[in-house]
C-alpha cells in the first residue's frame, strides 16, 4: 500500500481515462502547446538567439580557426558562411513545432514511428545531461572569477580535498555555487523562459561592447592579429576553412535537433521562421569577432594572445588590480554567468533533457522535473575528470554531431519532401496499427535505415579523429560530417519511402492536420487528454493554417 500512494504521489497529472498504452505516449508537456502558452514572438526569438550567442564557446571559436593558420578575416568570413548555413536547418526543423505546436520528442514520432522515436529522444536527452556537466563546469570558471574579483583571497582558500577528486577546494565550490544558482531557473515553464533570455539579451551585449572596448583602449589599438596573415595556401587552406566553418554548424546540431521545443510556443509560424534566420548569422558573427578583436588585444597586454575570455578576465586581476578594474572584470564574468546558466544551459541541455526525458517517461516525468534530473546527472557525472581525462572526450562531444544530423536528416526530410507538411495529430499519441505513425510494430525501419547510414558514412573518419590512423579520404568526408550525415541520411530516407510509401504520403505541399479528415477552426482548448486548438486568425491569416485536434 504505501508503495502505491508513492507511486501516486510521483506520477504527474493524466488522464486516467486513457488505455496504458496511450498513457506512454501522453502527457501534459507532450500534447499540443495550447493558445495561452503560445508566447513567443518575433522579439523573443531574436533575444533567444542574441542570448545564447554570447558565452564562451562562441567567444573562442574563432580562435582555433586562427590557430590552423587562417587569418582573422578568413576565420570572421568562416563563421559568417558556417552560421548562414545552419540557420535554415534550424527553421525547417522548427516548422513543423511552429505549425502544430509539438516539442520535438512528437515530431520524431511522425518519421522513426511512435516507438522508434524513443531512441532517438533518449540519445540525445543522455547528451544534453552530460552536456549540462560540462557547461557547468565552464559556469564555474566564470564564478571563480567574479568571486575572486570581490574578494581576491578566494584565489588561496586551501585545498582541503584528496587528488583523487580531480578537483580542489575552491574549484568545486565555485563548481557547486554556479550549479546551485542555476536551479531555479529550470522552475520556469517554457512559455515563461522567455524573459529569462530578454534579461540576458540586455545585460550580455553591454558587457561584450564593455569588455571590447576596455581592452582596444589597453592595448592602444587592436593588435597584431589583425595584421597577421595566413600562413596556408592551396587545398590546405581550402580543407582549413571548411573544417573551419563545419566546426560552427557541428557547434549547432543539437540546437537544429531540438529547434521544435521553442518553435512549440511561437505565436505564429513567421516567428520562428525569417527572424531565426536572419538572428543565428548575425548575432554569432557579431561575438565572435568581439573575441577575436580582444584576444588580439591581450597580445599586446600581456605578451600573447589570449583566446578565453576567462582565462583573460583571471589575468586582469593579477598584480594587485585597481578597484575599477575589479568591478569591470565583476560586471563582465557575472554577464557570462548569466551567459552560461541562462541560455547555453537552459536553452540547448536543461530544456531539451526535460523535454526527451518526458516522452520517456510520461507516467513521471514533466520538463521540469526532466530540467533537474539533467541537473543532477550533470552534477554526479564530475565534469571536471572528464574535461581533463581525456582529449578524445571532447572529441566525441563534438563528434556527436553526426549522429543528431543523421536524425535532423531524416525529420525534415519526412515533413517537406515524404508527407509534404501533412499531418495526423491524433496518430502521434497512439499505438493504433491504423495510425500513420505506427509503421512496422511502431517503429519506421526506414528512417532507421537512413540513420544508420548517415552515421556510416561517417565512423572511420570519427576513429581518425580520435587519434587512429585511417585513409585521407575518410578524414576529408568526417571534416564535413553534418553535410554527409545529413545528406546520406535524407537521400536514404527519401528514397526508401518513394520505394515503400508509408501512409499519409502526399505529393503537394499543405501544412494542415489531417485527424478528422477536413480542417476545422473553433476556440483553442484542451479536452479529454488530447487537445482541440485553433492558430488564431485574428493577426496571422497569411501565416498560418487552421489546425485541429480532437480526442481519438
Amino acid at each position: 500500500m504505501f508503495a502505491t500512494r508513492l507511486i501516486s504521489k510521483l506520477e504527474v497529472p493524466r488522464d486516467k481515462s486513457l488505455t496504458w498504452s496511450r498513457l506512454l505516449l501522453t502527457s501534459e508537456d507532450l500534447l499540443p502547446v495550447g493558445p495561452d502558452k503560445r508566447t513567443w514572438d518575433t522579439i523573443n526569438f531574436v533575444a533567444f538567439w542574441i542570448a545564447d550567442s554570447f558565452n564562451v564557446n562562441t567567444w573562442m571559436i574563432a580562435s582555433s580557426m586562427i590557430q590552423l593558420g587562417l587569418s582573422w578575416w578568413q576565420a570572421w568570413i568562416c563563421v559568417w558562411i558556417g552560421y548562414g548555413i545552419v540557420a535554415p536547418f534550424i527553421v525547417a526543423n522548427a516548422r513543423p513545432g511552429a505549425i502544430f505546436h509539438v516539442t520535438f520528442p512528437v515530431v520524431a514520432r511522425t518519421s522513426f514511428g511512435v516507438w522508434g522515436s524513443l531512441w532517438c529522444v533518449f540519445n540525445r536527452g543522455a547528451m544534453a545531461c552530460i552536456w549540462y556537466g560540462v557547461q557547468a563546469s565552464i559556469g564555474g570558471d566564470c564564478m571563480k572569477v567574479m568571486l575572486r574579483s570581490i574578494w581576491p583571497s578566494v584565489n588561496n582558500i586551501p585545498n582541503s580535498m584528496p587528488a583523487s577528486s580531480g578537483t580542489n577546494t575552491r574549484d568545486f565550490m565555485c563548481f557547486f555555487l554556479f550549479w546551485l544558482v542555476s536551479l531555479p531557473a529550470i522552475w520556469f515553464p517554457i512559455h515563461k523562459i522567455r524573459h529569462l533570455f530578454t534579461l540576458k539579451a540586455i545585460v550580455a551585449p553591454i558587457a561584450g561592447i564593455t569588455f571590447f572596448i576596455w581592452c582596444i583602449v589597453r592595448a592602444k589599438g587592436v593588435g597584431p592579429i589583425i595584421h597577421q596573415p595566413s600562413t596556408l595556401n592551396g587545398s590546405d587552406l581550402g580543407w582549413a576553412m571548411v573544417t573551419s566553418l563545419m566546426s560552427c554548424i557541428s557547434n549547432m546540431a543539437t540546437l537544429v535537433t531540438n529547434a521544435p521545443d521553442f518553435a512549440s510556443r511561437a505565436k505564429r509560424p513567421f516567428a520562428a521562421g525569417l527572424p531565426q534566420l536572419l538572428a543565428v548569422p548575425l548575432t554569432f558573427t557579431i561575438v565572435s569577432f568581439i573575441g577575436i578583436i580582444v584576444s588580439s588585444s591581450s597580445q599586446v597586454i600581456f605578451g600573447e594572445p589570449v583566446w578565453s575570455p576567462i582565462d583573460l578576465l583571471n589575468m586582469f586581476l593579477d598584480d594587485n588590480p585597481s578597484h575599477a578594474t575589479r568591478f569591470g572584470v565583476w560586471f563582465i564574468s557575472t554577464a557570462f554567468i548569466i551567459a552560461q546558466e541562462r541560455s547555453t544551459n537552459i536553452s540547448a541541455n536543461s530544456i531539451s533533457a526535460g523535454c526527451d526525458l518526458t516522452a520517456l517517461m510520461p507516467r513521471f516525468i514533466n520538463i521540469r522535473r526532466g530540467g533537474y534530473i539533467a541537473a543532477i546527472v550533470g552534477f554526479c557525472m564530475l565534469p571536471w575528470n572528464l574535461l581533463k581525462s581525456s582529449n578524445s572526450f571532447t572529441s566525441y562531444l563534438s563528434a556527436y554531431s553526426v549522429f543528431l544530423s543523421s536524425i535532423a536528416g531524416v525529420m525534415i526530410t519526412e515533413y517537406f519532401f515524404v508527407r509534404r507538411g501533412h499531418y495526423r495529430v491524433d496518430d502521434l499519441y497512439s499505438p493504433s496499427r491504423d495510425g500513420w505513425y505506427h509503421y512496422t510494430f511502431g517503429i519506421n525501419l526506414r528512417a532507421y535505415a537512413a540513420y544508420i547510414s548517415g552515421i556510416l558514412i561517417n565512423v572511420v573518419g570519427f576513429a581518425g579523429a580520435t587519434g587512429r590512423t585511417v585513409p585521407l579520404a575518410a578524414t576529408r568526408i568526417y571534416q564535413m560530417s553534418f553535410f554527409t550525415g545529413f545528406g546520406v541520411s535524407a537521400i536514404v530516407y527519401y528514397s526508401l519511402s518513394m520505394l515503400s510509401p508509408p501512409s499519409g504520403i502526399h505529393k503537394h505541399f499543405e501544412e494542415v492536420d489531417l485527424s478528422e479528415g477536413e480542417l476545422q477552426a473553433g476556440e483553442g482548448r484542451r479536452k479529454n487528454g488530447s487537445a482541440e486548438f485553433d492558430e488564431g486568425r485574428s493577426d496571422d491569416k497569411k501565416d498560418v493554417e487552421v489546425v485541429s485536434v480532437r480526442s481519438a
